[in-house]
């Protein structure tokens, strides 16, 4: 709702990328606090989350380019990522290959980094949906007058640092996804002291996160969906990320069980 934090001059802050700041720096250390105790090294930690930060911001912009090819008109525009549009689906999944690729070459234990990763993302992502409202952008489709969200719509002002449509009751898609994003934070951190098996926090992040993502794409105006099918892109992800998780969740599960106990 308020995309310019603070204006000096011709110079200004915006509160997206503070917003996006705060919740990379809080992330990082509640995923160093859960490294510690996972007798993973300090070192180690810093530089996996360098590298799954750069990996991230690379396949985020890559997946935008492919997803919105119009509108790019030179090979500069394709760099320009202060000028926005980035995709989290494909940081998500840049991300993961950057950190696969240093776990490979430090030989690191994966499904601890996994879980470590699950539960510093949705914090961090609470941050980045607070971004979005603030700069409107992954914004909502229009309310109905007769809808009963009308009371919950939310209306963004003719900025042109402001990505959605002006005056108009939109579906809260970003505030609505913070939110969900800090509850799956909240679980995520009551289960980790009991869990009972490497993986099991990020295969309930990808449930949890899966499913509410996959709900609110429908109130999304940003992601057309697939004619033929009826659904966007973003929700064919998050039914794979359901099923990998339930998949991951089971087969761990089934695993720690079989093991002897001492």
């Amino acid at each position: 709702m308020f995309p310019d934090l603070i204006t000096i001059g011709g110079f200004t802050i915006h509160t997206y990328g503070v917003l996006t700041a705060i919740g990379l720096i809080v992330g990082f250390y509640v995923g160093l606090n859960f490294a510690k105790r996972e007798g993973v090294n300090e070192r180690d930690y810093e530089n996996i989350f360098l590298i799954t930060v750069f990996s991230g911001i690379v396949g985020a912009r890559v997946a935008y380019i492919l997803e919105h090819r119009e509108d790019f008109s030179s090979v500069l525009d394709f760099f320009a990522v202060w000028n926005g549009g980035i995709d989290w689906f494909g940081g998500f999944i840049g991300g993961m290959i950057g950190a696969i690729v240093y776990k490979v070459y430090k030989n690191l234990p994966a499904l601890k980094l996994m879980d470590i990763a699950a539960i510093s993302i949705p914090i961090g992502h609470f941050f980045g949906r607070l971004g979005c409202t603030s700069a409107g952008c992954c914004h909502g489709k229009p309310v109905p007058e007769d809808s009963p969200f009308r009371d919950i719509a939310i209306i963004f002002p003719d900025n042109p640092h402001c990505q959605a449509p002006p005056g108009i009751p939109l579906y809260p898609t970003q505030p609505a996804e913070a939110v969900g994003n800090l509850a799956i934070f909240f679980v995520l951190f009551a289960l980790y002291r009991r869990k009972s098996f490497d993986g099991q926090i990020f295969s309930l992040y990808l449930i949890l996160y899966g499913v509410e993502r996959f709900l609110l794409e429908f109130w999304r105006s940003v992601t057309p969906p697939i004619p033929w099918l009826g659904l966007t892109w973003n929700q064919m992800i998050t039914i794979m990320m359901v099923l990998a998780g339930l998949t991951l969740f089971f087969v761990r599960k089934k695993r720690n069980e079989a093991l002897p106990t001492v």
